[in-house]
């Protein structure tokens, strides 16, 4: 296999943290190898004890690779959180050629300073996502040598937490592994999971996971916009275990045995045991308050979803309605909640076929597949000489912040 390279996905969850293994090629993956461990020191996918999740994350990568029967040289790493910041803002310029044909210094100065806004201390960009142009208010795939006065063009930008982000880093650099790309959970997970008609016609992926929800959103084969909401399935748990006075540990059991999104009125008689053994000191709980529990915080979820996204969360925007991913999205009936509540047609994830391994394939892996699908993507579109550079641009830049 012609440049193949030994690559890493690293998805570190509130949860747990995943690792995948790949061989990858011009054209062709393999998975070789993979490792977990359970994430200690996150909360709402934010780092709280640094030394706790290196530890987690350098023995998921030490599995893995034992997995692998070989190193990782790279590693694409995702990030989430409440700090990570999306904003729209585009950048213009006066069309400077003869004739008032748009040259390549337009599309460049109009680029440049669409990525110049200032953020504020504290702060630095991952992604650049291009939206496409406006010339002289019209929308254009490609500028270049067309008339007009005045260029725009669009973008949507994310930025994150500088601290946060030298967090990653330096779990990755405690373990001796390059970094290629930090890539936000939520365009992982979204690049794996809609397929291109999807993101043509308008679509939007939601990862519900154990402390964030992340969704990105698409439409003209673009992303518009992303976001994180810092509400996850712990929260479920919590709930569980405060309005049912149980401890934490069996609200979450009675979450994964029993819990539905929807409440039915035949739940009122029906029981089901706290611990699931019937054995001393188990007890039955009506399941109608579990549901109805369930049912409030997911409910709530999706309403903070539909008010933050406005109109562009529409049957007329989004043709092809939401898809649900993540640990969260395997609570049953959890898609008729959502359509009913966002009012747009509203489906489970479906794992793309070159996925073989059964596990794999379930919701909470999309965000480190869709990681191992980005490095795919990548080794299809850098240039040859360009293959065995071990950063991308932004991230050599953010290693330069923290000397």
């Amino acid at each position: 296999m012609g440049r193949s390279r030994i690559v890493g996905a690293v998805e570190i969850g509130t949860d747990k943290t995943a690792v995948l293994v790949a061989e990858i090629g011009e054209g062709s993956m393999t998975i070789i190898g993979r490792g977990q461990s359970t994430t200690t020191g996150m909360r709402k996918g934010e780092i709280t004890d640094l030394r706790a999740v290196s530890n987690a994350v350098h023995a998921a990568l030490l599995a893995a690779e034992k997995s692998a029967e070989g190193q990782i040289e790279q590693v694409y790493l995702s990030i989430s959180g409440a700090h990570l910041r999306g904003f729209r803002h585009p950048g213009a310029t006066s069309i400077s050629g003869s004739g008032g044909l748009v040259g390549r210094a337009d599309v460049q100065r109009a680029i440049e300073n669409a990525k110049n806004r200032i953020l504020e201390d504290g702060y630095v960009y991952l992604h650049h996502v291009k939206n496409g142009y406006l010339l002289d208010g019209h929308p254009v795939d490609n500028p270049l040598q067309r008339e007009g006065s005045h260029l725009e063009v669009q973008y949507w930008h994310v930025a994150a937490r500088e601290e946060r982000v030298r967090d990653h880093l330096d779990i990755m650099s405690g373990y001796g592994v390059d970094v290629k790309d930090l890539v936000v959970d939520s365009l992982a997970s979204g690049s794996l999971l809609a397929r291109d008609e999807e993101k043509r016609q308008g679509v939007m992926v939601v990862d519900i996971g154990k402390g964030t929800t992340d969704y990105v959103l698409y439409r003209g084969r673009r992303i518009v916009q992303t976001g994180v909401i810092p509400v996850g399935g712990e929260h479920i748990t919590n709930d569980l275990s405060l309005g049912l006075r149980v401890k934490s540990k069996y609200a979450e059991s009675l979450k994964r045995r029993c819990a539905r999104a929807l409440v039915h009125k035949n739940d009122r008689s029906e029981k089901v045991p706290l611990v699931g053994d019937m054995m001393i000191g188990d007890r039955l709980l009506p399941l109608i308050s579990v549901n109805k529990i369930v049912h409030a915080r997911l409910e709530e979820l999706f309403i903070i979803l539909k008010n933050r996204l406005g109109s562009a969360l529409s049957r007329q925007h989004l043709p092809c309605g939401v898809i649900l991913t993540g640990g969260v999205a395997k609570t049953p009936e959890i898609a008729e909640l959502a359509e009913v509540t966002l009012n747009v047609p509203v489906s489970l994830a479906e794992c793309p076929d070159w996925v073989k391994f059964a596990e794999l394939r379930e919701p909470e892996f999309s965000t480190v597949l869709g990681l191992l699908y980005s490095a795919l993507h990548d080794l299809r579109s850098e240039p040859a000489e360009e293959a065995e550079v071990p950063r991308s641009r932004w991230l050599r830049k953010v290693a330069n912040l923290f000397g």
